[in-house]
């Protein structure tokens, strides 16, 4: 009962940090001080209860999911508030919680053999976000014109066309650079993107109007990666770790 309580206790927090993520591309630090606050007696339950093994057990998970997190944060990979949110999970559900409902026991597939629940939530959400560039391509099919698709397939998996006047109205990030010719503009893919700022979307909207360039441009949405956090948080605890699901999967065929 405490393992679930302990989840449920988390969970409004994950929610709360996945609309600011989408909101305004940031979650303060408030939020998870807040988590662990609210949680604190379950660290203290579970200390109570198991003594000097669990908080060493504790520590060095909290340790390795920090150095995890760190190195993947100095190599821009990672976010400040995803990097906080999984320390936070780590210290909370430092292992698997064991969970029954309705006589069903939870994970479904149960503990995989690197027993580090926030690591097993990072590796989930890493593999569900493939779910986004599929979704983007089911939309660029049902959106675009063959002549677009044909052009650039590549782009339908990775972002969208927009209209130049609308941009600056979204978080979302250019795909292409460009630069002006004489016939016109010219636009090339770039792996960092165009942030757009207020002046890029003015020297955009001006090059629409003095007809040099299509009112459209390739945008990628950038998506908060609270979102795939939260979701590989709810896929641990249901499912279990999909990447020692699929390994063993693949390692019976």
């Amino acid at each position: 009962m405490m393992e679930l309580l302990k989840v449920l206790a988390c969970m409004p927090f994950l929610v709360y940090a996945c609309y600011s993520d989408i909101k305004s591309r940031r979650v303060v630090n408030e939020v998870w001080v807040a988590m662990f606050g609210v949680c604190y007696i379950f660290i203290l339950y579970d200390f109570m209860a198991l003594g000097i093994p669990y908080l060493i057990r504790n520590l060095l998970t909290f340790a390795f999911i920090y150095l995890f997190v760190y190195v993947l944060f100095q190599l821009g990979a990672f976010g400040g508030a995803d990097a906080k949110a999984l320390m936070v999970i780590s210290l909370i559900v430092p292992t698997f919680p064991a969970i029954t409902l309705f006589d069903t026991s939870l994970p479904l597939q149960g503990t995989p053999l690197i027993d580090v629940f926030a690591f097993s939530v990072f590796g989930n959400s890493i593999i569900l976000t493939v779910v986004v560039p599929l979704g983007l391509f089911i939309y660029n099919l049902l959106h675009n014109p063959l002549r677009e698709t044909l052009r650039r397939p590549l782009y339908m998996f990775i972002g969208y066309r927009t209209p130049v006047s609308r941009l600056g109205k979204d978080h979302i990030r250019m795909i292409e650079s460009y630069k002006e010719t004489e016939e016109g503009i010219k636009f090339s893919f770039t792996r960092a993107g165009t942030d757009l700022t207020s002046n890029v979307i003015a020297q955009l909207k001006h090059q629409v109007r003095a007809g040099r360039m299509d009112d459209s441009v390739w945008v990628t949405p950038g998506l908060p990666f609270m979102i795939p956090i939260t979701a590989g948080f709810i896929t641990a605890i249901v499912f279990g770790d999909l990447i020692f699901y699929l390994t063993m999967q693949f390692m019976l065929m």
